[in-house]
């Protein structure tokens, strides 16, 4: 029975490169995937996602109005893997939830929980509310901490105020504890990015 699954994590815990291994896993044994992220994330190119440590691999790239469960019926893969999915519309992640129930196919989506100001995106709230497996892929704080927040940072300072999306990576988000985040923003203390 194939399940639609949620694999959250803050900024640098690896969630592209879980993706891109998990697409290589079903791959290695013959299996056809279907890799998909939001047109919103264009980092890497419209046609591509790439992880930190240097995993990449094509993808499709799919706009916000797209019917994710008729161009699935166009491919007819075995899988499909969602990268950067908090970027989906609520009706896209019903759309995947559709493929699983109607179609029997595993749905495998890896992204974030919240933005800068630790509000959920519209697409991982939908996830939150119909996935079969949801799984916290974790990091670590400056502090030692557990990361739970994407804190942006702007001329050296957390910020918290702003757009919801902000296409970026190392130059301007790093993951933070909550009590950093609040103490970054409070005591308006200078932040550090790591730039990989």
């Amino acid at each position: 029975m194939a399940k639609l699954y949620f694999k959250y994590g803050a900024m640098g815990s690896s969630k592209t490169a879980q993706a891109l291994i998990t697409k290589y896993n079903y791959e290695e044994n013959d299996l056809k995937v279907w890799l998909i992220k939001p047109a919103t994330d264009n980092r890497d190119g419209a046609a591509v996602v790439r992880s930190r440590i240097g995993l990449m691999a094509e993808a499709e790239s799919i706009g916000p109005g797209a019917d994710l469960y008729r161009l699935f019926l166009e491919r007819k893969t075995d899988v499909v893997i969602v990268d950067e999915c908090q970027f989906f519309q609520p009706e896209q992640i019903d759309q995947l939830r559709r493929i699983v129930d109607d179609l029997d196919i595993p749905v495998l989506c890896f992204g974030l929980r919240s933005d800068f100001q630790t509000h959920l995106f519209p697409g991982s709230r939908r996830l939150f509310e119909l996935a079969d497996s949801i799984q916290e892929i974790k990091t670590i704080c400056d502090c030692g901490s557990k990361a739970t927040v994407n804190a942006r940072v702007v001329d050296g300072y957390v910020v918290t105020e702003g757009a919801q999306v902000l296409i970026g990576g190392n130059d301007c988000y790093i993951a933070m504890c909550h009590r950093c985040y609040r103490r970054a923003i409070e005591e308006h203390r200078p932040i550090k990015l790591h730039k990989h």
